[in-house]
């Protein structure tokens, strides 16, 4: 069985983002990692080989050079070998076109199931499995709070958590299942470990090798055009009630000036 891990190499979310010329995020200047959402689907692909699967994890990213940092983390966390499509085509692309380049991915390596994060900590869309599932005209289950792998039957089994009740969704493979962060925390790879990781091999493909148009993806061909962008103000100094038999009031007539009442 081949288990495909779709990894994304993220800022960090505690650095300063600083914008481009183009309005897109300066990648370049700011300090990454791996997506921490997608370590969960990176801990359930290693710990389906240690319960007895007889399965291939390969890591799946796509992105700038620097995204390799993301696929060495996982391949630290165990998993057999990367592949890393950059071009530089794709620069401004949104979830749309993410999904045909990972699709034509997928389909290039070939696969038997796809795990990915409930969502990436950078643009929290969430959207990129369905779409993927889609495109592959495979079935999706999402934010799974668990996971189980039947080979002999070829199933896949998850628990979700609704508002009401604990959904069991089974699945036949091949899949797209995208995990939550209730499926259990992610192992902290040892040092021997970041070093096994650093050799596994990584297979790097470019537009070109999936047959996909440079006009398909880009800023030019996103849904979305980005008009302006500012950076987030400090914070201020907060106002502090003091209840003297007024409070009521004061609080009051703070929502109603800002439209809250």
């Amino acid at each position: 069985m081949h288990v495909v891990v779709l990894v994304k190499h993220v800022p960090e979310p505690t650095a300063t983002w600083s914008f481009a010329d183009d309005l897109t995020l300066d990648r370049a200047a700011v300090e990454g990692r791996l997506s921490e959402l997608d370590e969960y689907a990176v801990e359930q692909a290693v710990r389906l080989v240690e319960s007895g699967l007889d399965a291939r994890v390969t890591y799946l990213t796509l992105g700038p050079a620097k995204a390799v940092e993301g696929l060495r983390k996982a391949l630290s966390m165990g998993g057999d070998d990367g592949v890393h499509v950059v071009d530089p085509a794709v620069h401004g692309s949104d979830a749309l076109a993410t999904s045909l380049v990972l699709a034509k991915a997928l389909q290039h390596i070939g696969f038997d199931l796809v795990l990915a994060g409930m969502a990436s900590t950078d643009a929290e869309m969430s959207v990129v499995p369905a779409m993927l599932a889609e495109r592959l005209g495979v079935p999706q289950v999402t934010f799974g709070g668990d996971l189980a792998v039947d080979a002999a039957a070829g199933t896949v089994t998850v628990h979700r958590d609704g508002d009401d009740a604990t959904e069991e969704v089974v699945a036949a493979l091949p899949a797209v299942v995208s995990l939550t962060d209730r499926t259990g925390q992610p192992r902290y790879p040892s040092f021997k470990a970041i070093m096994a990781g650093k050799k596994k091999p990584v297979q790097t493909l470019t537009l070109a090798d999936l047959g996909v148009a440079p006009e398909q993806v880009g800023a030019a061909a996103a849904g979305v055009v980005v008009r302006s962008v500012s950076v987030r103000p400090p914070k201020q100094a907060g106002q502090v009630v003091v209840d003297d038999g007024t409070a009521a009031a004061v609080v009051a007539d703070f929502l109603v000036a800002r439209g809250f009442a």
